[in-house]
Order: structure tokens, then sequence, then C-alpha cells
């Protein structure tokens, strides 16, 4: 197990607050777990439901002492690794993980999970409600889970917009013809993608359908290669983009990122158009 901090560190306001919580939290979550759920003798005489203090620490491969002193809240630290051992004595869910973490006042990192690679018909409900707006479904690797009509009129060509499993953005923009690529401005757009795709990428390194991914369209556009080996890393967010189209000619958008609950590593980006132009066009699009 890894080292643990046994110094303490001056905390005011919010992190003052945060270790009475952090207590009843451990606490609660203890008096939760049985003997028998961790495969150990009951015992006699307990008089409080769930596991003893000790029988955590012991669990947990900490200190008796520093266990003790985490549940009574003084301001010790913990590294994630001890938190992460704590977590798995105690059953924690993800969410618990997530909160047990910031309580300790500890940087989280969520583990990582399959890709959603689908989408329930509430979410198709919305982006569907927002025509004349485009509007799209992507998970973390730009999987094209749902899109809206004026979506698939403007970016997908109609083999992807027909195929069973998801077609993907970054297929569709990096193997297409410059001339025919539906995105301008591809020498400044483009790399902020990428840099968008390889910060999720840091919680799937080594994952094999990640690896065939990256090394797949690395073979097939040299243009991706290049900005992958950059090495930058950017987050979703606010972007104007102009976009053309072979019928109603160029679109000025801006993007805008929505996280869903319930799908990690997912948003709904919803296209607005900049000008009264832009917005007629949508509505020619919305109704192709």
């Amino acid at each position: 197990m890894g080292s643990v901090t046994m110094g303490t560190r001056v905390r005011t306001g919010a992190g003052q607050r945060r270790r009475p919580e952090l207590a009843a939290f451990l606490r609660s979550r203890r008096a939760r777990v049985t003997p028998a759920d961790v495969g150990m003798p009951p015992g006699l005489r307990r008089r409080t439901p769930g596991l003893r203090r000790e029988e955590v620490a012991q669990l947990s491969g900490v200190g008796v002492t520093w266990y003790t002193w985490l549940e009574q809240g003084r301001p010790i630290n913990a590294s994630a690794q001890v938190l992460d051992a704590v977590a798995r004595t105690l059953r924690l869910d993800p969410p618990e993980r997530e909160h047990l973490y910031h309580l300790a006042e500890v940087p989280y990192v969520p583990e990582p999970e399959a890709l959603v690679q689908s989408v329930g018909p509430e979410i198709q409900g919305i982006i569907g409600a927002l025509v004349p707006r485009p509007a799209v479904v992507y998970n973390s690797r730009y999987d094209i889970l749902a899109a809206n009509a004026v979506y698939r009129n403007l970016f997908m060509t109609p083999t992807t917009a027909s195929v069973k499993v998801p077609a993907n953005a970054l297929w569709e923009l990096f193997t297409a013809d410059e001339e025919e690529c539906p995105l301008l401005f591809r020498d400044t757009e483009l790399p902020v993608m990428v840099a968008t795709l390889r910060a999720a990428y840091g919680l799937h390194a080594g994952e094999p359908v990640w690896e065939d991914f990256i090394r797949e369209l690395s073979a097939a556009s040299e243009l991706f290669a290049r900005l992958w080996r950059s090495g930058d890393v950017a987050e979703p967010g606010r972007r104007v983009k102009v976009f053309r189209h072979p019928v109603v000619g160029e679109l000025r958008m801006t993007s805008v990122s929505l996280s869903v609950n319930g799908m990690p590593e997912c948003r709904i980006v919803v296209y607005t158009p900049g000008d009264e132009e832009t917005a007629r066009r949508a509505e020619l699009l919305g109704g192709q």
C-alpha cells in the first residue's frame, strides 16, 4: 500500500466544514457493511451495526490510528491510493467514491468506463426538438450516437448516415476530400478536435478499442497522424465554426456542449446560427 501522510495542514472555511461531513459519511458507510459482506465472522457483542474501525483499517491495509483519525474528521492527509482502498472496503459505488474524494480534498479521477454507444428515446426526442438547429450526441471518441435531421444534412454522407454502427465525426472530417469537407477553416478547427480527443484518451490509454481507433485513423489520414503526434490537449467548449453545404451555401454557427446525466463522457452539441442568413439556411436544411 502506498505511503500515508500523518501530518496535518491548516484548513479554513469550506475545508473545515468538509471534515465533519467526511467523518459522518465514513461512519454511515461503515455501518451498512456487515462482516459477512467482506467474508469475516460476525463475532460477539457488536455494539453497532456494520464493521468496526479496526476491521476497516485491516481490510484497507492502513493503520488503525490513521483510519480512526480520518473518521474523526481530523485534518490528516490521504493519498488517492489509500482512499481507493477504503472505498473498496466500504463497497462504495462510483458517486460515493467521488463524494469521498471531494470530502477528503483529494483530486478525483473517475475510473474509466466503457464508452456509451447508444442513447434512449428521451435524448433522441430532445435533439429532434432542436430543429432547425443542428444537434448531435457524441461520446468522448466523437462517435455519433444520435443526430437530428439538420445535423445529418449538414455533416453526414449518405453512407455514414445509414450504417448500423455509430458513425464518427473525426472519420468524416479527416477522410473527406478537402473540397467536400463540410467544415471550413480546417487548419484551426481540426487541431482543436484532435486535442479534445487526446484529453479523453487519457482515461482510456492502452484500451484495445481506443488504440485501434487511433492507429487506424492515423493510417487513413496523415493530417490526423501529425496532429495526434503534437500531443496537444483541450476540453470541449464553445466554438464559432463555419460550414459549407453544396445546396444552401455557407453557415456560421456557434457550438455549445451540454453534458448528459447518466451518460459519462457524452455530450450534446448544439449549433446556433450566428446570423439571420445562417438561420434561414438552417431552416432549409431541416426541411430536406
